[in-house]
């Protein structure tokens, strides 16, 4: 989304600097996940943090659209709703892992 952005403003309808700003945004979020791979062990406020943030990526997803910010075209929609989506499932699964880790740790 970085390099592609004009790219992909004119095939999804949707303003340039957005989809750029966006893209540049995962790239602390990437960092920030691929140390916390290296970690044994992850404090409950570490995981919160990566699911909450998903779970934000994803209703701002909605959101530009619900509200009429953006009116991309049919394969923007697409786009939009298929990425909201798939961070979401990972924002589900982080959740299902966090609280299987819980339980492990109790018993």
């Amino acid at each position: 989304m970085v390099l592609g952005a004009a790219f992909l403003a004119r095939l999804f309808g949707m303003p340039s600097e957005l989809l750029r700003f966006a893209g540049i945004s995962l790239f602390p979020f990437t960092a920030f996940l691929i140390f916390m791979t290296s970690r044994q062990r992850l404090s409950l406020a570490v995981v919160w943090t990566v699911i909450v943030l998903n779970a934000l990526w994803t209703a701002d997803s909605f959101l530009i659209i619900a509200t009429g910010w953006i009116t991309p075209t049919p394969l923007g929609y697409a786009f939009v709703t298929g990425q909201a989506l798939g961070v979401a499932m990972f924002a589900g699964l982080e959740y299902v892992g966090l609280r299987k880790s819980a339980a492990v740790a109790m018993s």
